[in-house]
């Protein structure tokens, strides 16, 4: 959770998102929508459960259009999300925010001792912002080895085959939209509505 709080009375705290952290969550949710969106036309093409006659989503919940635009679409998204983490990670490490941003030992204690419902709400807040981390790493993994089956034939095998790296892919994208509902949820816990459109707008 990257804000600092500034405030002008008790009831009414400011809080402040660095521009990066901004940058950061807009070229997330667009890019993260146009993956969404251009995966489930691409599951239509050939649903991972059911077979061809297995469930199809919506159109209207769909993009790309055909096959071929939905995987244009949803591999130029992938550069612009995994670019994101790229600089956004290096950001975190040079600016030395990671110390204080990630689950650390004192989040674990704060759990289980502490009596301050605002520090057990910062602590689980770590907690889910660092769960993320592996599971978008997975999508990314498990993307490649479904874009370049031929070039990187080790992942698919990793796996154990095509049919459960595409399970495991797919499954990655309940687990973000999870993620997105709790990071959401304990945001507004800890510092209600501003908290949370200071991710996104200059207060």
């Amino acid at each position: 959770m990257d804000s600092s709080s500034e405030f002008g009375d008790r009831q009414h705290p400011k809080f402040h998102q660095a521009s990066p952290a901004r940058i950061f969550h807009w070229v997330n949710v667009i890019s993260l929508f146009l993956m969404l969106t251009s995966g489930l036309r691409i599951y239509n093409a050939n649903p991972v459960f059911g077979g061809r006659g297995g469930y199809d989503f919506p159109l209207l919940m769909t993009l790309g259009g055909w096959l071929a635009g939905a995987r244009h679409w949803h591999f130029a998204a992938m550069w612009f999300f995994s670019l994101n983490l790229l600089w956004y990670g290096v950001y975190v490490l040079v600016s030395r925010r990671w110390k204080h941003r990630y689950v650390g030992s004192n989040d674990i204690k704060a759990l289980q001792m502490s009596k301050n419902s605002k520090r057990r709400i910062y602590a689980w807040h770590r907690i889910v912002y660092t769960s993320i981390i592996p599971i978008l790493l997975l999508a990314l993994f498990t993307g490649i080895g479904m874009y370049k089956p031929a070039q990187f034939p080790w992942i698919v095998d990793f796996f154990g085959g095509w049919f459960p790296l595409r399970v495991v892919h797919l499954m990655t994208v309940p687990a973000v939209l999870i993620f997105a509902i709790a990071h959401s949820l304990l945001a507004l816990k800890a510092g209600g509505d501003r908290l949370v459109n200071s991710m996104f707008w200059n207060q």
